[in-house]
């Protein structure tokens, strides 16, 4: 028998099958349904109303496939940073709430290439398969789940494995003026990774198009490319996108390090990420404070750069080590953006253009660098090697200064600019010339013992060419064991040293 109530079921179930067959594809249908009208456009950003159930940091639909965040969230209308081109986009056009926040795809497809901010391929090897995505903004690790920085990242590059290390889970500043050699650095570290079993992402926001096509040839060349994620945005790209650069290619990045894999992540640089965050918000009519940047400029890079971590066992294990870049006016460390990331970082590597200027390449600052994590850090083989020659560089450094005043120095200060001469020359190195872990220790074995303060000083450089020839001939366990993190054993040191002496000897007979 049918009753009403049978009836009134039927009827509701064939109406609610008509939209989708259940409740929850119903209350999608009534969501689809809130767009918003666009009232304006202008260089990025997007004015909208009618959107009055938006979220900040929503992803809003626009035409053209275009897709903008949701950024000022106003009670007439809402500020929408876009993210593609805006050209054709018009007054009156509409606009859809998606209700989701901005994700990027993540996994093993996007070792190897080249891509933007969006996840969207720009090397023409094919559309990525990426079958998950992570949103861009995410928690950074709390305190409890991060695990002490022990590990070394070795560099390659001598000056800072031996005075300024960095281990993996660091968070290391590389500034200086333009021109001065920070992008070298850092292409340098992600090329001696090779073999390390650490992957590598390098995230270009607002570069030349011709300096990032520089950076991804060489790192073909070089091989690097087998590990390395490229993220680009060029100069040219919307500001919205530049803006984004960064937290995308952290996403990518702890995918990595949450599976338990060591990584590295370059930022380059953050000098035009922070410009185009000022220039968003003063086009949303956000109060300027300092220097026009908005009072928030801290929290954009703070947020950003607490993600990089050294997690627990439990965890994974898993590290990411950032190596994010800015670029200072006229050597000026005490500007604003400059000064809030050396607060955020742990050191910083200072790229001086007056050590640019005469040649001692890289430029790096020793008496400005700093490494807060230090000898924790780096490779025990270091630490018997290393103990005073900073503080020899920065004392030789004061006397080089003094003695150009033409004072007439006693023969203990003439032995302090002597010997420093020799570690300067000791610490230059060529662009993308990179040291193993035992060949750095076997010259600087040297350059504690003195023997490089018997040569000519035209004769460095080629002494160390030689020393680092004969560290082959080394036993391949003492080797293993400096990159193991072992400690020198007296016999080791006895081996290295006769090898030296044998490669100093030509040299000292010339004298």
């Amino acid at each position: 028998m049918i009753t009403k109530k049978t009836m009134l079921k039927a009827t509701l179930d064939k109406t609610l099958s008509s939209i989708g067959k259940s409740s929850k594809s119903y209350k999608a249908v009534l969501k689809s349904v809130e767009v918003g009208v666009i009232t304006t456009v202008l260089n990025g950003i997007a004015k909208i109303s009618g959107l009055p159930g938006v979220g900040f940091d929503e992803l809003v639909r626009l035409p053209e496939n275009i897709y903008g965040i949701a950024f000022n969230v106003d009670p007439d209308e809402i500020g929408v940073v876009l993210l593609g081109d805006y050209s054709k986009l018009q007054a009156g056009s509409k606009a859809e709430r998606t209700g989701r926040v901005m994700d990027v795809p993540v996994g093993d497809a996007l070792i190897g290439r080249v891509i933007d901010p969006l996840g969207r391929p720009l090397d023409g090897r094919g559309a990525l398969n990426c079958s998950e995505r992570l949103p861009i903004e995410r928690m950074a690790p709390h305190i409890m789940d991060r695990a002490p920085v022990t590990e070394p990242l070795q560099t390659g590059i001598m000056v800072i494995d031996a005075l300024i290390p960095v281990g993996r889970g660091q968070r290391e500043l590389i500034l200086g003026d333009r021109q001065t050699g920070k992008s070298a650095i850092a292409i340098s570290t992600i090329l001696n990774q090779r073999g390390k079993h650490v992957l590598c992402v390098y995230c270009a926001i607002g570069q030349r198009a011709s300096a990032v096509a520089k950076v991804v040839a060489e790192l073909r060349k070089k091989g690097a490319m087998e590990y390395t994620i490229v993220l680009v945005t060029e100069g040219n790209d919307p500001s919205g996108l530049q803006y984004i650069a960064p937290y995308a290619a952290t996403s990518m990045a702890e995918y990595f390090m949450e599976r338990g894999d060591d990584v590295l992540i370059v930022y380059d640089d953050l000098t035009n990420h922070a410009r185009a965050y000022r220039e968003l918000s003063l086009l949303l009519k956000r109060p300027p404070g300092r220097e026009a940047f908005p009072g928030d400029i801290f929290f954009l890079h703070s947020r950003l750069l607490e993600r990089s971590t050294h997690l627990r066992d439990e965890l994974g294990g898993g590290s990411l080590t950032a190596l994010p870049i800015i670029e200072t006016q006229a050597q000026n460390i005490s500007a604003y953006i400059p000064t809030n990331l050396i607060s955020i970082t742990d050191g910083q590597l200072y790229l001086s253009p007056t050590l640019f200027e005469l040649g001692i390449l890289p430029a790096v600052d020793i008496a400005k660098s700093v490494s807060r994590v230090g000898g924790k850090a780096q490779l025990t083989a270091y630490r018997s090697v290393t103990s005073s020659l900073k503080l020899d560089y920065v004392q030789f450094e004061e006397l080089e200064s003094f003695s150009r005043f033409g004072t007439r120095l006693d023969e203990a200060s003439r032995k302090i600019i002597n010997h420093g001469e020799r570690i300067r020359e000791c610490l230059k190195q060529d662009e993308f010339f990179l040291f193993l872990a035992a060949e750095q220790i076997m010259v600087l074995v040297a350059l504690s013992e003195g023997y490089f303060d018997s040569i000519a000083l035209k004769d460095v450089h080629e002494a160390i060419t030689q020393i680092v020839k004969v560290t082959g001939e080394l036993t391949s366990d003492l080797v293993l064991r400096i990159a193991a993190n072992k400690e020198l054993a007296s016999a080791d040191r006895t081996a290295m040293l006769k090898a030296i002496a044998r490669v100093m000897k030509q040299y000292q007979d010339k004298q």
